[in-house]
């Protein structure tokens, strides 16, 4: 069982499966859904069993509560169900649906409104045990009132007198024809004037809503009204389904009132109009979620004949859920990292899509020019990945200073590998240097004694972990050897705001999907100040060209596509909240570990990429977190220096990168974490080796 969330190219195929499932309505089709998009953040999901579709499930996301609502726009929503389907399927559906939303959005409650029976063509309340089953409590309960048509009330004498006095008035019934704007606009005023008048109240749909929804279901969305003297005194707004007409809006003005209006409208409905159906619903006479009864209003349904019908909500706790098992807490969700930016990443896509535009577009200009601003540099050049970043800009520094292949960069030892294969492709020689064992960075130190009188030609430090190198020290040793500094950022997005001080020549970027500010794939960026540099690296990246078949370089194909750039500009907006989430996220991990088996570092600042500790028993820490429901990640179990890759390339022995490659374990640290994800992480930590 798998589901997936719903996508606007699946519109097809959810509307046929409505359509021929057993309690789908024309509200639960697509475009009725999205009439009000902007109002709701979309987490609707299809559920398939070996490649084939068997349920659906519309729903939406509300980010500040955590919680998953099916759907709030809706009258009723649920799980829509085929017509072959089983409890015993219904219950794995359900399991699937929750697995979801917690492992993509990090739910904390799913609050389920149910699908009331009279509008299914078959028994479908195989959910309703699938709830029970997984814990759900009744939140809230609605009464409606029903007419079952095939066996109808007699109506109360009341109603009855009514119906005559409206006749004898003059009143008739009429219904308003497909596209009638004039009589939908007279309706309204008048629904808006009682509303107002006798419950201070406004409709949920807006006249611009219900006419757009009407257009688009003339079928389904039909205006009933009654006429005194060419004046509309009444009418109600009716949803018809193919077994249910439902009442969605009953209006009566003064004149209605006294002349009975509504009680020869719903004879005329039930009696006449609706007789082939299964039900009229009158639909709710309840306040406040159904803790408060209109006494008066269910009297007078039930004098039609109406009996109750309930429309029930469900929430879920998904804490609760998951009592008695281990709590989870994945490395990293990327469905859940950048289901925190939707519907507005869907929307940039789409409209990069839409475009026609793909490559070197509008939305690559917009990135570049933010991304530098931010970053506080002249230029930015978008590539089409970090290691592209670092290649190319080594390659393009080779050609301006004259470099040659004996010429020598200083590298951190313990990065990753990515970091040395960009000074090996561009012809260079890397040269290791072991970091400081209590922060994992290059220090100014280190890089000093490494330098060769006419060899070394660059310092390449790497933020690695997210934490941030002693740049004004790098930047003095560079100055005073005359070397060039470049930085690898791709773990450290963030880490200069504000700073304009002691900047690397160049800042080579990731943008990774994993990255504190990832793209939908891979990408990558240098800033610069130098606009020689950043023009070089440019033309470098598009087929060395100068212009269009104007080949200055040998170059290759390294160029950021529209889709990231839009991601990335949609992404940049909570870059700055979520570095803040990480830095307390770490905070809570380094006062709340407290285990003499686990070394933590001590970096001083960071935006925390990765928060590692360091354990000698490192694979049986490993372990014991993963039966906890810990799940966690090596950064890097192999050091460049023992990979088969730079055999001959690089040689030495470098005793705290590999004691860092054997004992490195990395724990979960993202910006969508609760608090009890964290705890939970802190307590398996601290029950190790107990």
């Amino acid at each position: 069982m798998k589901a997936i969330a719903y996508d606007a190219g699946r519109k097809g195929e959810w509307d046929a499966f409505v359509e021929a499932s057993k309690n789908g309505t024309f509200i639960l089709k697509r475009d009725f859904m999205e009439y009000h998009a902007d109002r709701f953040e979309d987490c609707s999901l299809m559920i398939y069993e070996e490649k084939k579709l068997v349920a659906l499930f519309p729903a939406n996301w509300e980010n500040m509560t955590h919680t998953v609502w099916s759907h709030q726009g809706l009258t009723y929503g649920g799980l829509i169900l085929s017509q072959d389907n089983t409890v015993e399927q219904t219950m794995r559906i359900m399991k699937a649906v929750i697995a979801h939303y917690h492992t993509a959005l990090g739910a904390e409650h799913i609050v389920y409104k149910t699908i009331p029976h009279i509008y299914s063509t078959l028994p479908s309340e195989e959910d309703l045990y699938a709830l029970s089953r997984e814990g759900a409590r009744l939140k809230w309960r609605m009464v409606s009132s029903a007419v079952e048509l095939s066996h109808p009330l007699r109506m109360r004498t009341l109603r009855q007198r009514g119906v005559k006095k409206a006749l004898d008035a003059g009143c008739y019934v009429e219904r308003v024809g497909e596209g009638d704007e004039e009589k939908l606009r007279e309706y309204w005023t008048l629904l808006e004037e009682v509303l107002m008048k006798h419950h201070n109240a406004t409709p949920v749909h807006s006249y611009e809503e219900i006419s757009k929804l009407m257009a688009m279901f003339p079928k389904e969305i039909r205006l009933y009204s009654v006429m005194k003297d060419g004046e509309m005194v009444a009418g109600t707004l009716m949803f018809e389904t193919g077994l249910t007409a439902h009442v969605q809006y009953i209006a009566s003005g003064d004149k209605g009132r006294e002349c009975g209006a509504l009680d020869l409208l719903f004879k005329y409905l039930i009696s006449e109009h609706y007789k082939g159906l299964a039900y009229v619903d009158l639909g709710t006479s309840v306040r406040e979620n159904g803790r408060v009864l209109n006494e008066g209003l269910i009297f007078q349904k039930e004098g039609f004949g109406g009996r109750a019908v309930c429309y029930d909500t469900y929430e879920i706790d998904l804490e609760k859920v998951r009592e008695g098992v281990s709590y989870k807490v994945p490395y990293l969700s990327l469905a859940r990292l950048n289901g925190r930016c939707e519907p507005q990443l869907s929307e940039v896509v789409n409209r990069v899509i839409r475009g026609g535009w793909y490559l070197l577009g509008e939305w690559n200009k917009r990135f570049s020019q933010e991304w530098s601003k931010r970053c506080g540099r002249k230029y930015c050049t978008n590539v089409g990945s970090g290691l592209d970043a670092l290649t190319l800009t080594l390659t393009a520094y080779k050609k301006l200073r004259g470099w040659d292949e004996e010429c020598e960069v200083i590298v951190p030892a313990n990065t990753y590998i990515a970091t040395i294969l960009a000074i090996v492709k561009a012809g260079l020689k890397p040269v290791l240097c072991e970091p400081y064992k209590d922060t994992a960075l290059m220090t100014a130190e280190g890089a000093f004694s490494l330098v060769k009188g006419g060899r070394t030609v660059a310092l390449l430090p790497v933020h690695l972990y997210g934490g941030k190198c002693d740049m004004r020290g790098l930047r003095a040793v560079a100055d005073e050897k005359h070397l060039v500094l470049i930085d690898d950022c791709a773990q450290a997005h963030g880490i200069f705001d504000g700073e304009k001080e002691a900047m690397a020549d160049a800042n080579c970027w990731s943008f990774y999907p994993g990255k504190n500010m990832g793209a939908l794939g891979d990408a990558g960026a240098v800033t610069t100040d130098d606009e020689e540099l950043a023009r070089i690296i440019a033309e470098m990246a598009n087929y060395g060209q100068k212009e269009k078949y104007v080949n200055t370089h040998i170059g290759c194909n390294s160029r950021m596509d529209e889709i990231q750039a839009a991601s990335l500009c949609v992404k940049m907006n909570i870059l700055e909240a979520d570095n803040e989430r990480r830095r307390e996220i770490a905070e809570q991990y380094r006062t709340g570990i407290s285990n003499k088996h686990v070394r933590m570092l001590k970096t001083k600042e960071s935006v925390w990429h990765v928060f590692p500790v360091m354990c000698a028993e490192r694979d049986a820490l490993r372990k014991w977190l993963k039966e906890k429901g810990i799940e966690t990640m090596i950064h890097y179990p192999i050091a460049p220096h023992e990979q088969e890759a730079l055999k001959g390339i690089v040689v030495g022995i470098y005793p705290i990168t590999e004691q860092m490659a054997r004992e490195e374990l990395s724990l979960p640290i993202a910006p969508y974490m609760t608090d009890k994800d964290v705890d939970a992480v802190i307590q398996a930590v601290n029950s190790f080796g107990s």
